[in-house]
């Protein structure tokens, strides 16, 4: 049997692997956690765009592990807000990563948009880097609304408070099998699971 190639997920975040990984269900593939690589530290994101943030991530990991590097960024854009917190998502309540404060900022700019205007959007962009340098990009996109409080405790992120379109409920009431049908990451990343599947690149990896 021949070996599986590794790949690694350039995230910190547990519930982002375990997210990314069930919805791209690779076979060929030993999929690694970037906290496998303790001596790896995520790198900041100072790109303007998704895709330079996402390929900053994907591309120093590559370059550090000597491994095929799958990284993802994402965001909420409010057509309210005109587009905000877009790039700035995971930051937008002042630290990163802390959802709680992220939600309340965002609430608390639209507390004075009616319900038919509180359209939204999630983006990803997931890119692909190999160690040679050869990447590969997808894209994702999910349209909804932001509620008025959030609701539901699955998910993570600004789940509680998104209801895609079609549903009547949050991300965040959602199994998590329903949301691997529909969210903007399970789009993007499944078509990077097909990619990875139909391909047959032989990358250099010394």
């Amino acid at each position: 049997m021949k070996d599986k190639k590794i790949l690694v997920i350039a995230t910190g975040n547990k519930h982002k692997f375990q997210e990314i990984t069930k919805i791209m269900d690779l076979k060929d593939w030993e999929v690694k956690f970037l906290k496998d690589f303790p001596e790896f530290e995520i790198p900041e994101e100072t790109g303007k765009t998704y895709e330079e943030n996402a390929f900053i991530k994907a591309k120093t990991c590559a370059d550090k592990l000597k491994l095929p590097a799958l990284a993802d960024d994402s965001g909420l854009e409010v057509d309210a807000l005109g587009g905000e917190p877009g790039v700035y998502s995971s930051r937008y309540g002042g630290i990163e990563g802390d959802s709680k404060r992220n939600i309340t900022r965002l609430l608390e700019e639209m507390n004075t948009i009616p319900e038919g205007k509180r359209t939204a959007k999630f983006i990803c962009c997931s890119m692909l880097v190999f160690p040679d340098g050869f990447s590969h990009i997808e894209w994702g996109e999910v349209k909804g609304r932001i509620t008025f409080k959030p609701s539901g405790t699955a998910g993570f992120g600004y789940d509680p408070i998104f209801i895609p379109d079609g549903y009547k409920n949050t991300f965040a009431e959602l199994s998590p099998e329903e949301k691997n049908k529909i969210s903007h990451r399970a789009i993007a990343f499944r078509k990077m699971a097909d990619f990875l599947t139909h391909f047959s690149y032989e990358y250099c990896s010394s």
